[in-house]
C-alpha cells in the first residue's frame, strides 16, 4: 500500500467508484490489519452487498446470499496428475485461486493464501488454485518456492475451468480469488493482490457460519 493511502487513517466508506471514493477505501483496506473492528466484516454482516474498490484496482465484492448465481460446474486436471470436480466440494466452504507463475503479485500473496489454508485446516474449507498458462511442473515448483500445500487446476491442460468461471470474474485481471458457498455458490470476490489475510479470513470465516 502507499503511503498515501496509510496517512488518509482508517476511514470507513461505502463502495464506488468515483476517483475520490476509491482514494477513501484505498485507505480503508491499507488499515483493516491495524483496526480491531474490521469495516468489512461488519458491512458483510450487514447484508448490504457493497463491496471496497481501491484506487489501484483492489476490489473486494461479497455477495448476498439472495443474490447469487448457480453454482459453478467444474471439472478439472491437477497438478499432481490427479482430477477433481465442483463435486468434490460440494459442502465445504472452496477458495479459488487464479494465478501464474510469472505474476509477480501472485508470488506475494501465495504465502498469505496457505496461511488462510491452514487456519481453517479441520473446517469444511478448501482451497484450489487455477493455473492458468503454467504446466505441472511449473506450478508444482512454484507450490515448493512459496509453501502452498493445496493443489492447482491446469487450465492449460483442460481449458474447460476458465469457461466455467468466465461470467464469476474478469480472469485478465489476475490473481483474483472466488470465495464459493456450500451449494457451489460464488459468496465473495477478490480482485488483485491480496496484501494481508484479514479480508479473506472475514469472508472464509462468514461464509462458512451460514446456515
Amino acid at each position: 500500500m502507499g503511503s498515501s493511502g496509510r496517512s488518509a487513517g482508517h476511514r470507513a466508506v461505502r463502495r464506488a467508484r468515483g476517483a475520490a471514493s476509491a482514494l477513501l477505501a484505498l485507505a480503508l483496506v491499507a488499515g483493516l490489519a491495524a483496526c480491531s473492528n474490521d469495516p468489512l466484516a461488519d458491512q458483510y454482516r450487514a447484508g448490504d452487498g457493497k463491496g471496497f474498490i481501491a484506487a489501484d484496482g483492489f476490489e473486494v465484492v461479497p455477495i448476498p446470499e439472495a443474490e447469487r448465481t448457480e453454482p459453478v460446474d467444474f471439472e478439472a486436471v491437477l497438478d499432481t496428475g490427479a482430477t477433481t470436480s465442483s463435486a468434490d466440494y460440494r459442502g465445504d466452504v472452496l477458495v479459488v485461486n487464479f494465478w501464474y507463475a510469472a505474476c509477480a503479485p501472485c508470488r506475494v500473496e501465495a504465502p498469505l493464501l496457505e496461511e488462510v489454508n491452514q487456519l481453517f485446516a479441520g473446517d469444511d474449507v478448501a482451497f484450489l488454485g487455477v493455473n492458468l498458462y503454467d504446466g505441472a511442473e511449473a506450478s508444482q515448483a512454484f507450490a515448493e518456492t512459496y509453501g502452498v500445500a493445496y493443489p492447482s487446476a491446469l487450465a492449460s491442460v483442460d481449458g474447460s475451468i476458465k469457461l466455467a468461471f468466465a461470467g464469476q470474474t474478469p480472469l485478465n485481471a489476475v490473481p483474483v480469488t472466488l470465495v464459493l458457498d456450500r451449494e457451489g455458490r460464488v459468496a465473495a470476490r477478490i480482485i488483485g493482490q491480496i496484501s494481508e489475510t484479514t479480508i479473506l479470513k472475514t469472508l472464509v470465516n462468514d461464509t462458512l457460519e451460514e446456515s
